[in-house]
């Protein structure tokens, strides 16, 4: 009885919309791939791989589904993370000049942070705002998302900012994958 409730449940029930990934076996094992208009955490410890399945995102998103994508670095600059994936197969640099992805990257030094007031990301509204309408991005990676808030304490402005980007970059029809490194415990 209760597994027939299940499948006729599981039937009338509407699915989450996906966007595909492309990424080998990923979309198979999520069904579908990564939920859409929402934003996606990938988080790991430093070399795990995450940047490289955000890049693995954003240029599967161009060139296998029409998704052109924008990559925001806040450790390594465009020039280091196109030497990193050559080797890989992909040409960021063509890929960049042909207008279906853009890299950038924001300087943020942790030790020129002070929390003193307000705190509002709109500097990264606005020069990703130009990156997404410059190209027609449905794709944004931001690498690493810790690195915008490394000086601030209060964990309000903190979940206030990301709402807010998330809000705003659903009302842009973009797809956000977020990544963050996981400290280590001892």
């Amino acid at each position: 009885m209760r597994s027939e409730y299940l499948k006729q449940a599981n039937t009338n029930l509407e699915s989450l919309p996906k966007s595909k990934t492309g990424i080998n076996g990923l979309d198979e094992i999520t069904e579908g791939g990564l939920p859409m208009n929402r934003p996606t955490l990938i988080c790991g410890s430093a070399g795990c791989g995450k940047t490289l399945f955000s890049i693995e995102f954003i240029v599967h998103g161009a060139l296998m589904f029409n998704e052109p994508g924008v990559f925001v670095a806040f450790e390594e600059k465009a020039e280091e993370l196109t030497m990193n994936v050559a080797s890989l197969g992909y040409d960021l640099r063509q890929l960049q000049a042909d207008k279906l992805i853009r890299l950038d990257h924001v300087h943020i030094e942790r030790s020129e942070i002070e929390e003193t007031g307000e705190y509002d990301l709109d500097g990264l509204f606005i020069r990703l705002g130009h990156a997404i309408d410059s190209i027609g991005a449905k794709r944004v990676v931001l690498d690493t998302i810790e690195n915008l808030f490394s000086g601030l304490n209060n964990q309000g402005i903190i979940r206030a900012e990301l709402r807010r980007l998330f809000s705003w970059l659903k009302e842009k029809k973009s797809r956000l994958l977020l990544q963050a490194k996981r400290e280590m415990v001892h």
